[in-house]
């Protein structure tokens, strides 16, 4: 125990120096998990030995917790409500990608075997059962990457969503296969042959995965719905993660001594499971995300650096270019693959010329069941751990590059600006002066594309060095209007110092052009009931300070987030647009937990929103929450 406890601290300042070599990493452009692998390597017992060899033997626990969290998260990610708009194509790609990436990557890993070190003169049968293995964790692909980077482009479209889901739903298969895999191979590396009792063996093991992952579920739920504080919860999430991992393997050694047949149970499998049942059966899902989240980094930069120390530099230099050939094999089988499985889904050329490139990423998944190989067949032992990691680190710096390229070709990657016009809100300002000059300001710092026109051309040359779309108009008319007001315009603002011109204005907005959003400030407040009538909405200075003051006194929080003073929080109103979301209940969004919805406008009448409310296209929403947040419930909904 004293030895454990003395690695388990050094382990703890290595993760912690890893965890700041990750961020260096990605300063540069390169992927966090690259610096956690490279700083694991250099503590390891190859260079700098301050983690000796053997003892990531005694520190399995940390690979079995990591790995029953990243487990975990895969099961949650396959949120079906999320993906049924894209069922058929998901369904299609998925299965073409696995059936050609999975038979080109085992053949290419099976020749190879002639010419990877550790693989050298074993029998046939050994050779099957490392290309089975390895073919099937090639698969793996990275939702947690391909979210961020999804996230840092602000992508958003079909091709987004069918990319996400497959690499999703390809994840969740791959762990159920894996399970398989291990079976056959065990099989072929002990000699048991595949007969009947074989089939009911695989049977028995799914069967009993299964239950076990629903049982696990139940306890994950039953924690959630206790009153336990968070970082309780995040323990007892850890404790039973372990407990999975550790009663498989109990399991095996209890089966192989007192019964007449070896029960093995897919540890992955069984959490990955309890993930998907909390996340699509019960009303916890937002919390358990939020654990897991908030877990998560932790767990990482644990799990690859741990990973790092067992790698064996030796072999990783010498199986190089075998590493370089399964990436380019494995690139070239997604490609073939996405390509036929998009055209028996219908998708059009332009998607199916792109999809391979965003299905390169690997990371946790991968690395995970290369690990879990390594404990299960010693015989292949660390030494084909790093093979698969070597082809993992390759597709985890390549594979972000490929994914940016192909949003930005598919036409989905929304930086610097929206790509999509239609996404794009419009506001036309009438009057310029002080105060609309800066509500322009604003209103363009929040992505508002603005267009600014006066009857006065010496108000209009006030605009001439600024970064603003100004515009001369000599009267309000039908005729000059019709020059700034299109389809796309979401609301027009008058400021115009004569009430007549912005009653004309209101009138004009609303008969000729059909704007459902007309804003006015009078200066005349007789005039105020008249706008009314005409549901313009009226902005008096005079009454609005004074309903402002009267918020502040009230409710202080709310007036601070509407004068900007509470720099945690904003509040926007967003267009529902995104036909995946249309239909689905508010508390299925899974939008960020900071995010709450305040108010739901439909068809002119205004809706207080709960958990089961419907959202529809078109509906306007008002969003509470952070910046950041609210950025991606954004993308989410629409615009």
């Amino acid at each position: 125990m004293m030895q454990l406890l003395i690695l388990s601290v050094s382990f703890l300042f290595v993760a912690l120096a890893a965890k700041k070599i990750g961020e260096w990493f990605s300063k540069v452009g390169l992927p966090y998990i690259t610096g956690y692998l490279l700083a694991g390597m250099v503590a390891g017992p190859f260079i700098l030995n301050l983690i000796p060899e053997g003892a990531t033997t005694d520190l399995r626990y940390i690979d079995e917790i990591s790995l029953a969290v990243i487990a975990f998260v895969a099961g949650s990610e396959l949120y079906l409500k999320e993906i049924r708009s894209r069922i058929r194509s998901i369904a299609w790609i998925t299965g073409t990608v696995m059936l050609v990436a999975s038979v080109l990557s085992g053949f290419a890993l099976f020749f190879l075997t002639e010419l990877i070190p550790f693989t050298q003169g074993m029998e046939l049968t050994s050779r099957v059962a490392v290309a089975i293995l390895g073919g099937t964790i090639l698969l793996a692909l990275s939702p947690a990457s391909t979210i961020a980077v999804i996230k840092e482009v602000r992508a958003k479209g079909s091709f987004t969503a069918t990319v996400l889901g497959v690499t999703v739903t390809m994840d969740v298969v791959i762990i159920l296969l894996f399970a398989v895999s291990v079976a056959v191979a065990s099989a072929l590396l002990t000699g048991l042959g595949f007969n009947a009792s074989f089939a009911l063996l695989l049977v028995i093991d799914l069967v009993s995965a299964i239950v076990a992952g629903w049982l696990v579920g139940r306890l994950l739920q039953a924690t959630l719905a206790s009153n336990m504080h968070k970082y309780l919860k995040i323990s007892v999430l850890l404790f039973i993660g372990f407990v999975v991992f550790a009663a498989a393997f109990w399991l095996v050694e209890f089966s192989h001594d007192n019964l007449p047949l070896e029960i093995h149970v897919e540890p992955l499998l069984v959490a990955m499971i309890a993930g998907f049942y909390v996340t699509n059966f019960t009303n916890f899902r937002d919390e358990f995300a939020m654990l897991l989240h908030d877990v998560g980094p932790a767990v990482y930069v644990a799990f690859f650096t741990l990973t790092g120390v067992a790698l064996k530099l030796d072999i990783l230099i010498t199986t190089l270019p075998i590493a370089l050939a399964l990436f380019a094999v494995r690139a070239g089988g997604i490609a073939i693959g996405s390509s036929i499985g998009g055209r028996l889904a219908g998708e059009s050329a332009e998607f199916n010329k792109y999809a391979w490139m965003g299905l390169i990423t690997q990371a946790g998944i991968a690395l995970g069941l290369a690990r879990e190989v390594a404990v299960e067949f010693p015989a292949l032992g660390d030494a084909f751990a790093t093979l698969v990691i070597s082809v993992v680190v390759l597709n985890e710096i390549f594979g972000p590059m490929f994914l940016k390229s192909a949003l930005r070709r598919a036409g989905e990657a929304n930086l610097p600006v929206p790509a999509e016009p239609d996404d794009v809100r419009d506001v036309l300002i009438l009057g310029i002066e002080a105060q609309s000059i800066e509500l322009a300001r604003q209103l363009q710092a929040a992505n508002w594309q603005v267009i600014m026109a006066d009857t006065n051309r010496d108000h209009v040359e006030r605009l001439s060095h600024e970064d603003l779309s100004e515009h001369y108009i000599p009267v309000v008319s039908e005729d000059t209007l019709s020059g700034l007001i299109n389809n796309s315009i979401d609301a027009v603002v008058s400021m115009l110092p004569d009430d007549a011109e912005n009653m004309k204005v209101v009138e004009l907005a609303q008969m000729k052009f059909g704007v459902k959003r007309p804003i006015i400030r009078p200066n005349d407040l007789t005039m105020i009931e008249k706008f009314t009538e005409m549901e313009a909405l009226v902005v008096d200075p005079a009454s609005a300070m004074v309903s402002l003051l009267n918020q502040s006194v009230r409710a202080p929080q709310s007036a601070a987030v509407l004068l900007h003073q509470d720099s945690g929080r904003e509040m926007v109103q967003v267009t529902v647009s995104n036909k995946d979301v249309d239909g689905l209940l508010v508390r299925d969004l899974r939008l960020p937990n900071d995010v709450l919805f305040l108010d739901l406008t439909r068809n002119g009448s205004s809706i207080v929103p709960h958990g089961y409310t419907r959202v529809h296209l078109q509906d306007e929403v008002t969003l509470i929450g952070k910046a950041e947040s609210l950025e991606e419930a954004t993308l989410k909904l629409g615009y």
